[in-house]
């Protein structure tokens, strides 16, 4: 298979970049900064962990198409701070601006990340397809170093569709000049990548740390990043 595949297309949160911990990290200042214990809240986790709910129900409305982003990053803090009796609009503004410029300088990587993009980029032609927003993968990919690796980098937004929806899949092949049958997709969202990149005939390397989905189905399944270079 290493002579049939030319491109590999990674996904980029969760699966090169550590989107927790640097979140992570983020919460932790934005907690201080905002003076939120004053506020009653009684920790960064506790915070972080009531804005997960509802970023993910939100996230999850976005992917569908039913909300715009502006609606999704301006919400999701708004119901947050709400949840701990904080009725003040603007300070979830604020939160929610602070976390967008603070996330993607948070630079955290998984394991074997750069070695991977390392052994890979002599051979193959590497790209990104996410669904992030585009200015701030731009930033996570800048700053991290990991920019030089890639020739495309192809976001929902550009694209004007999300995963795991086949025509961002080809909106990438058009961008890349790749092909399904040259091409390999390495992500963390079983439905998201492997399934998006399934349907478009892709082969498929599923990122899946914590083995939450043995017997998958994908055409590779890893738990470290390292085992790429096994693979490709």
């Amino acid at each position: 298979m290493k002579n049939e595949i030319q491109h590999v297309f990674f996904d980029l949160d969760r699966t090169l970049w550590d989107f927790e911990k640097s979140a992570e990290e983020a919460f932790e200042e934005i907690f201080n900064t905002h003076k939120l214990l004053e506020r009653g809240v009684p920790s960064a986790k506790g915070f972080h962990d009531a804005y997960t709910i509802h970023n993910d129900k939100l996230w999850d409305l976005y992917r569908k198409g039913e909300i715009k982003k502006e609606v999704l990053r301006g919400l999701r803090f708004k119901l947050t701070v709400n949840d701990f009796g904080i009725e003040d609009s603007k300070l979830g503004e604020l939160i929610g601006n602070d976390y967008v410029r603070l996330s993607p300088l948070k630079v955290n990587l998984f394991p074997y990340a750069i070695e991977v993009l390392e052994y890979l980029d002599p051979n193959y032609t590497l790209h990104i397809i996410t669904n992030g927003f585009s200015e701030v993968q731009d930033i996570k990919l800048r700053e991290s170093g990991m920019d030089k690796y890639f020739v495309e980098v192809i976001t929902s937004e550009e694209a004007g569709y999300k995963k795991p929806n086949p025509k961002i899949f080809n909106f990438a092949f058009e961008r890349s000049g790749a092909k399904a049958e040259n091409s390999i997709m390495i992500g963390d969202d079983y439905e998201v990548d492997i399934l998006g990149a399934s349907d478009v005939g892709m082969r498929q390397i599923f990122f899946d740390p914590n083995s939450s989905h043995k017997g998958n189905g994908s055409t590779y399944s890893i738990t470290s990043l390292k085992e790429i270079m096994g693979i490709l």
